[in-house]
Parts: C-alpha cells; structure tokens; sequence
C-alpha cells in the first residue's frame, strides 16, 4: 500500500501538468525525412532554420507593436452626430407604451406627467439635452430607454412630448 501512495504523489503532478490550459508545443512536421542529409544540404537547412527563427522574431515583434496599438485607442476624429428627435407623435406613441408605468404612478421617484412644476425645475436646472441624454442613456433611478428596438431619437421625442404637456 506504501508503493501505491508514492506512486500516486510523484505521478499526480505529472498528470496535473499534462491538464494545463496551455495548447500543446509545436512538433517537427512529418515532412522532414530520416533519411542522412549532406553537409551542403544540412548547412542550407540551418540557414533556412535561422532565417525563419528570425521571420518568427520579427512576427512577434510586429503582433507586440499591433497589440500595443490596438489597446491605445485613437480618439475619435469627429464629434459623434447629434441625435435629432423624432416626431411628438412617436413622443407619444413610446411614453404610452413605456414611459406612463413610472410617470403617470410617480414610481421611483419619477416626476408625474402633471407636475408641471418639477418639470420646469428639472428643465431650468439640467435643460433639454441632459434630460433627453439621461432618459435615453439612463441617471440614477431613470433606467436607460434607447435599449433594443427603441432608438434615441424615438426617447427624445417622449422627452419632448412630456415637456410639451408641461408648457
């Protein structure tokens, strides 16, 4: 019984290696014969060894340099488009589908649709374009809307809807 337990711990880290996540190494390819090469012949494979060591060290200096690249990310050239709004129709249309569970309940602290005193605040204090972004992107409570099928220009219409029923 005392072999069998040595057997297992001197064995068990072999086992453990051979798991590894590490892709198994590279084998000399099958085209290479076992057949004896000259001396002119072996000293050209050398060379061909050497050289493609050195194409290898190349490559891999070139993939650093592109991995370097790719994790510093060029800013942008230009500015991203400004997101125009879609009708007060289609404003309508999503705050009636989405909006009006929190709006019309007050869930969340979400100012009511006739609160047109807590929308003029929020609108003088933040004005229209934070809102419309925080509505689309989400703010604290406020859960993103411009997710799935809805685009940011259908959110900042419900925007501008709630805000044209608070003039």
């Amino acid at each position: 019984m005392s072999i069998m337990r040595w057997v297992l711990l001197l064995c068990l880290p072999m086992m453990v290696v051979a798991c590894g996540d590490e892709p198994p190494a590279k084998t000399a390819s099958n085209n290479q014969s076992s057949q004896p090469v000259s001396r002119e012949a072996a000293g050209e494979q050398n060379n061909n060894e050497q050289s493609s060591d050195t194409q290898s060290a190349q490559q891999e200096a070139t993939d650093k340099d592109t991995q370097q690249e790719a994790v510093q990310a060029p800013e942008p050239s230009e500015p991203k488009a400004a997101v125009v709004a879609a009708s007060l129709e289609e404003g309508r249309a999503l705050y009636d589908k989405t909006c009006k569970v929190c709006h019309d309940a007050g869930l969340l602290d979400a100012p009511k649709l006739s609160a047109k005193a807590d929308w003029q605040k929020r609108l003088s204090e933040k004005g229209l374009e934070t809102l419309q972004q925080h509505s689309a992107q989400g703010f604290n409570k406020m859960p993103a809307q411009a997710t799935g099928d809805v685009s940011e220009a259908q959110v900042y219409a419900a925007v501008n809807y709630i805000l044209e029923q608070n003039k």
